[in-house]
């Protein structure tokens, strides 16, 4: 890739990038991001003129651009590279524009962008999260001169995505920085529906033989795994995934919002908490630490990583567990009922501690996510053509292809309805439909376009699944999850720096707590540390970008 070689990185901001990258950061799983002002594209203070002009596909170019990007996690192992995937293929065919892939090894974007970054070789787009993987965020990636800003070229070159965020003023705020600089194409989530996918899941089976009703308390949780422990002989009553950080976003994630807490960031009554410190976090370890005494929870609960929970659901030793519709319910349902034809999944809803209260908090996406975003590098020779290509995921055939795919191979339409084939959904080679899709289209995972609620009716091809959907969407989690706010350039290493520290102690002092090797009372020495650590700081630094958000 020396031909895109990049002059004017110096060695020494390389190495600080690399040192900033790798030390974490305060992306706590809270949505925390960067957005913009009010206003459509082009909005930057300054007035924008004229229309963007319109741009006919496919383009009549005989360029290429150089496009870095992760294999999808649906399809390691199936495919060995971007060039293969028949997506990627016909994108460049819509388009007219030739693309030239380049993968990071599956799981390592963030290190190899960073070496990426740090050798100046950048090729022409790079589809990757700068709101929390970049330090700093985007506008600092614009000032450090690795990316460009992009108003002037989606006012100009970009028509479809300007109309679009026009027309939605609430989602325009999201996708820009405080200061109103647009930095990527966006992955939008326009329908509610396509915000929430993930929660409690249970074995409904036994929950029927054993005349048990599905758990809403916390107390109901606590009767129902020690029968699963008891009855069904089972080893790992609620297993989850704790990597690559222990009881961050699997099991915690959903029974820790029952303590009025979150595991990051939050608002509530016009002011920024974290949940770590507040007093609903003790309570959650004390739960959390009897059900690990008592074998409710998996033994290994410290490094079980996916391939350890999906031996878990399938085999038998797990009856619970918290995770997505699609790549939890529709994966492992077949599996789990292959070897007992009566075994059934089926969601749960956020657990509480009272019965009839309504969950405080619960997953759920802004409409705006930053994965998946596409930004133009300041290497690109020809960021005209980039933008015009990348606009394509805005327009109608755009959406429609991003969504669905090719017609007549992955996708027919009905009565006006984009169907899915049988190749997809009841593949041959049984191939499961998640697999299917992300090799045909991208409606199934994040990109540069807007997705579609069409794909997950289908997706969610089980009525467990649809049900689950609707029921995970029964929480108060919208008031209190934070917008995709940011430091500022400025605040960020010093920002990044105490939420490293204070997330590691956190890790530690779950860790510690709930395997028993700590007391709880251990939980006051951990707080008073968290404090020292700066914390006050955190929450103040927070809190001016929740106001500089409020003010776009």
């Amino acid at each position: 890739m020396n031909r895109w070689l990049k002059s004017g990185l110096s060695l020494a901001l390389a190495g600080a990038l690399l040192a900033g990258c790798t030390s974490g950061g305060g992306n706590d799983g809270n949505n925390a991001g960067s957005g913009g002002q009010t206003g459509g594209a082009g909005a930057d203070g300054q007035g924008a003129a004229g229309a963007a002009e319109q741009t006919a596909y496919p383009l009549q170019t005989d360029k290429q651009l150089a496009y870095w990007a992760e294999l999808p996690g649906n399809l390691v192992g199936v495919q060995p590279s971007l060039d293969e995937v028949p997506f990627f293929q016909e994108w460049q065919k819509r388009t007219g524009v030739k693309l030239e892939f380049a993968s990071p090894p599956s799981g390592q974007a963030k290190e190899s962008l960073n070496m990426l970054l740090a050798s100046g070789d950048l090729p022409d787009l790079i589809e990757f999260n700068f709101l929390d993987g970049f330090p700093g965020g985007p506008e600092k990636a614009i000032k450090d001169g690795y990316i460009l800003r992009l108003n002037d070229y989606i006012d100009k070159y970009a028509p479809n995505l300007k109309r679009f965020l026009q027309d939605n003023p609430d989602i325009d705020k999201m996708v820009k920085t405080d200061s109103g600089s647009y930095y990527a194409f966006p992955f939008i989530r326009e329908d509610e529906y396509l915000r929430v996918f993930q929660g409690p899941i249970i074995r409904q089976d036994w929950l029927d033989e054993l005349g048990l009703p599905v758990p809403e308390t916390i107390d109901d949780w606590t009767a129902t795994l020690r029968q699963f422990k008891e009855k069904k002989g089972a080893a790992a009553p609620l297993s989850f995934v704790s990597k690559p950080r222990f009881f961050q976003e699997s099991g915690n994630g959903a029974f820790l919002g029952a303590f009025g807490v979150t595991r990051g960031f939050y608002q509530e009554d016009g002011q920024i908490k974290f949940g770590p410190s507040e007093p609903g976090f003790k309570d959650y370890l004390e739960l959390f630490r009897g059900w690990y005494a008592e074998g409710l929870i998996d033994k290994n609960a410290a490094t079980a990583d996916g391939k350890a929970l999906d031996g878990n659901i399938v085999s038998g030793a797990a009856g619970a567990t918290v995770a997505n519709a699609g790549g939890g319910i529709g994966k492992w349902q077949p599996l789990v009922q292959a070897k007992d034809p009566k075994a059934v999944l089926a969601a749960a809803p956020y657990p509480v501690l009272n019965k009839g209260d309504k969950p405080k908090f619960g997953q759920r996406n802004n409409a705006y996510s930053p994965e998946g975003i596409v930004a133009v590098t300041t290497s690109a020779e020809d960021p005209e053509l980039a933008v015009r290509m990348l606009d394509f995921g805005y327009s109608e055939e755009g959406r429609l292809f991003f969504n669905f795919g090719t017609e007549g191979v992955s996708y027919e339409m009905k009565d006006g309805y984009p169907t899915y084939t049988d190749l997809l959904m009841k593949n041959p080679d049984k191939l499961a439909p998640a697999q299917m899709i992300s090799q045909y289209a991208r409606g199934s995972y994040n990109g540069p376009f807007i997705q579609d609620k069409r794909y997950a009716e289908q997706f969610f091809a089980l009525q467990t699944q649809r049900d689950a959907v609707e029921l995970w969407q029964q929480t108060d989690s919208a008031s209190y999850n934070l917008p995709p706010i940011t430091p500022t350039a400025e605040e960020s290493s010093e920002y990044a720096t105490i939420m490293n520290d204070i997330n590691t102690l956190v890790d530690e002092m779950t860790l510690k707590i709930i395997l028993g090797s700590e007391p709880l009372d251990a939980y006051d020495d951990y707080l008073a540390k968290m404090k020292s650590l700066r914390l006050d700081r955190a929450i103040e630094i927070q809190t001016a970008a929740l106001a500089r958000y409020s003010s776009r």
